[in-house]
């Protein structure tokens, strides 16, 4: 039975209250009188029993499962007596638990298949090329098959969405979420997000930033790591709110420095402050160097655990201006030096991750 969650009770408000909630978290869900609730008892991942409905519940002697949880109109000593009866693990009272209500909705619609990898990108100076990276290192995900979303962390940054070309597709932005809070149904983001093949995006609208809430920035990071298979974070050097929550669910942060000697110097420094929000810290060495610096040299200074040297490709710059980069990555150094890193990382498909569920 292809339900998230079974409503039972016989109380007209209490079924439209729940439906309503459930279906502000794209959940199904089903209402059931307790006579009809056997049937069905065991299958959702959550069951919800009004309060008009426990005693029933009760007497009914339907066997006790996780994910049952009492209804009512207040919290009194009764309400909880009534919950043990029934084997609840929880009490929700309508209507101040509604925006927890929606969230176990939520959590119920979605299968607990994986986390998605994410990982940061950030250049140790500017013009580096670490949002091409990012791109890069999504198109090669999408190309082979990841669900992939590019979070384009920095508000000032020019949007990653027009370096690919996206800026016409419709689609939500970070203005568009920026209040959103609780948990957000992971197939309602890739939903909503603009995408080209199985490469999502979520960048900025042009002119003003909007400041975008921190519960905002959490729920749209915890539903990504829910709906992809890879989440790639393109952060600037000074991070703001978002670039600093997306460091601290990152996997692995790469660092790309270039073999340039202001360039290392400004990536010791730059690493000392990474190390302070993310767990997993790696080197990137973009070539070639206009003095000579050797990839061995810069990685001797900043004593990094190395991912990779790769060169810089001079097709790029043009390609952007296009808004074409997904054309220019189907080949040279970079888009050699993404199918290698990715390899490395040994990321699974997220219909695999499904199957293993």
């Amino acid at each position: 039975m292809n339900i998230a969650a079974l409503i039972v009770t016989a109380d007209p408000a209490t079924a439209d209250a729940l439906l309503r909630l459930a279906a502000a978290a794209d959940a199904h869900a089903e209402v059931a009188a307790t006579a009809d609730a056997r049937a069905a008892w065991a299958w959702p991942a959550l069951v919800l029993v009004g309060a008009d409905a426990a005693g029933d519940v009760a007497s009914a002697g339907l066997p006790r499962r996780g994910g049952v949880v009492l209804v009512a109109g207040a919290a009194t000593p009764e309400t909880y007596q009534a919950a043990v009866r029934i084997g609840a693990q929880d009490v929700a009272v309508l209507p101040d638990h509604e925006q927890w209500l929606i969230d176990a909705f939520a959590a119920a619609s979605e299968p607990d298949a994986g986390r998605a990898t994410t990982l940061c990108v950030v250049g140790s100076r500017g013009g580096v090329g670490a949002s091409v990276l990012s791109a890069a290192l999504g198109l090669a995900a999408a190309g082979s098959g990841l669900r992939t979303l590019l979070v384009d962390a920095d508000p000032l940054g020019g949007g990653a969405d027009l370096m690919l070309g996206l800026e016409g597709h419709e689609g939500a932005r970070w203005p568009d979420l920026a209040e959103r809070h609780g948990r957000l149904n992971a197939a309602t983001l890739r939903d909503t997000l603009p995408s080209t093949g199985d490469l999502s995006v979520l960048s900025w609208r042009r002119g003003a930033s909007v400041p975008v809430a921190d519960a905002a920035v959490l729920s749209l990071l915890d539903a990504a790591s829910r709906g992809f298979d890879l989440v790639i974070a393109d952060v600037p050097r000074f991070p703001g709110d978002i670039g600093r929550a997306a460091l601290r669910a990152a996997d692995v942060t790469f660092l790309l420095v270039p073999a340039e000697v202001r360039a290392t110097v400004a990536a010791d420094g730059l690493a000392a402050a990474l190390r302070r929000d993310t767990a997993d810290l790696r080197l990137i060495v973009q070539g070639p160097s206009p003095g000579g610096l050797t990839p061995g040299a810069v990685t001797q200074a900043l004593g990094l655990p190395v991912a990779g040297v790769y060169e810089r490709d001079r097709r790029l710059p043009a390609a952007i201006e296009e808004g074409d980069l997904a054309r220019a990555c189907r080949r040279g150094p970079l888009s050699d030096f993404c199918a290698r890193l990715l390899a490395d990382l040994a990321l699974q498909p997220y219909a695999h991750r499904e199957e293993a569920a």
